[in-house]
């Protein structure tokens, strides 16, 4: 066996086993749902029609967006997401129909619903309006000063 492995997972059980870590696990479920459910209730199709775990699949296309183009968008607002091809995807492996959207950075720097809720928004504002370069001056400023007051440690 590959001891730096076997001390690896022994850490990370030791981690897991702790009262923080469920408060944790419990905080980035409940992010992950209030992100969840600003983007449906913006607009967009979620992929299994929502999420119960740490990350969302979203159907771009269901707002005539690819998953490249959506990735490039955020990306210059400061939204890190993946392309992502989803189930039936029509789309090459290199454009795709979807993004994949996980909470688990953004939980471990501090936000909670507030914060997620504010996210959804500006992803589906961004996605909205990816060609306009006044929103995105705009919500890259707010992204900004939003991750100014939850800076890594």
């Amino acid at each position: 066996p590959l001891c730096h492995i076997t001390a690896a997972k022994a850490v990370c059980l030791y981690e897991a086993s702790q009262p923080e870590f469920k408060t944790y696990i419990k905080q980035l479920l409940d992010n992950c749902q209030v992100l969840a459910e600003t983007l449906r209730s913006a607009g967009f199709r979620l992929v299994t029609g929502g999420t119960d775990n740490h990350l969302i699949l979203v159907d771009t296309m269901s707002m005539g967006v690819t998953g490249r183009d959506a990735e490039t968008a955020l990306d210059r607002v400061h939204i890190t997401v993946n392309k992502n091809s989803i189930p039936f995807d029509q789309l090459k492996p290199s454009v795709t129909s979807g993004i994949r959207v996980g909470t688990a950075a953004m939980t471990t720097r501090g936000f909670k619903e507030a914060e997620f809720r504010r996210v959804g928004e500006w992803i589906a504002e961004v996605l909205n309006h990816k060609d306009d370069e006044n929103v995105l001056s705009r919500v890259a400023a707010e992204v900004v000063e939003l991750t100014s007051r939850f800076p890594l440690e």
